[in-house]
């Protein structure tokens, strides 16, 4: 770690000890917000200088009501919600950096519901702001592919039980099938898939994994053949005759993640609908990749990520 990145590490650590002041206090969640977004160099949304200054309220000589900016340079006005998930959003600033640190620190999630009662505010605007964090923590699409020894893995959620005596593989069920690559001791990318045939699964692998990876997987017809697409080749461990690890060949990373996945939508949510599934992927990947940070630092990362991002209205009520 270079010195440059140590001082830096070392300003997260003091901005981590104002979060629970930005959780009761708006004028320090403007504050906190404002300081993640510009640190020490504030500038204009619209045109990118830094020629701006804090608007004030003539009278008291503290700041605007609205907490607003403007630009010396284009004369408009602007705040810290500007090109943001939180854009045009009239819910408090404080209940958003609530919400974000809960969103970031609950290893299961958080529901709408116990936001609703935690902030005092209607259930329309607790999903509302869910449904915005966790287009705040989806992947941007510049994330680079999974490298290394990659477990691949499927699995179902949510649905009917599955017809008793049909295939483990879904077949007589509703249930959501739902894709898994995970590096080992690295990142994870899930997303629902229309269902495990080979074609489905292997175009899945091709886009997350590196061709310079190796393929770990159980016995599922619909990888077969891959090994020959990736240097590392593809191992295979049969869970069919009770084999689950031999050597360092196994996909227990896969399918604990699968688990965890599984716990939060039984234990916090309930019941999760297919047109909304891949959001809670999202912030179940992001709270994966971001395991090894601390709470305050994973809430950090994720009200960054927030920035850039906009779900208009239409969005959010649309798969």
């Amino acid at each position: 770690m270079t010195k440059r990145d140590r001082k830096h590490q070392l300003s997260d650590s003091a901005v981590i000890e104002r979060i629970p002041l930005a959780c009761s206090n708006e004028l320090a969640a403007v504050e906190f917000l404002e300081q993640q977004r510009w640190g020490a160099n504030p500038c204009c949304v619209h045109c990118g200088s830094v020629n701006v200054y804090k608007m004030v309220d003539a009278k008291t000589g503290e700041r605007n009501s609205r907490y607003l900016w403007r630009c010396r340079d284009c004369k408009q006005q602007y705040t810290v919600r500007i090109g943001t998930v939180y854009e045009e959003s009239r819910i408090d600033l404080r209940h958003w950096c609530y919400t974000f640190w809960r969103a970031a620190t609950s290893k299961k999630g958080v529901s709408a519901l116990e936001i609703k009662r935690h902030c005092q505010i209607s259930y329309k605007s607790a999903l509302f702001l869910m449904n915005r964090i966790r287009f705040a923590m989806a992947p941007d699409g510049t994330e680079a592919p999974l490298t290394g020894t990659v477990e691949v893995d499927e699995t179902y959620i949510g649905g009917k039980p599955r017809v008793k005596g049909s295939s483990k593989r879904g077949r007589g069920t509703s249930k959501t099938p739902v894709f898994a690559a995970v590096q080992r001791q690295g990142g994870i990318r899930r997303r629902v898939v229309a269902d495990v045939t080979g074609a489905t699964l292997k175009q899945a692998i091709r886009e997350e994994v590196d061709r310079s990876a190796r393929i770990c997987s159980d016995e599922w017809r619909g990888y077969s053949g891959i090994g020959a697409e990736f240097a590392g080749g593809h191992d295979v461990v049969e869970h069919g005759v009770k084999e689950y690890v031999r050597g360092d060949v196994h996909t227990n990373t896969a399918e604990s993640s699968h688990a965890l996945l599984k716990r939060s939508i039984v234990g916090i949510y309930h019941n999760v609908s297919t047109e909304y599934l891949h959001r809670y992927l999202w912030q179940a990947d992001f709270l994966w990749n971001a395991r090894k940070l601390n709470d305050g630092e994973r809430t950090v990362l994720a009200i960054k990520a927030a920035e850039g991002k906009r779900m208009m209205y239409r969005q959010s009520t649309a798969n």
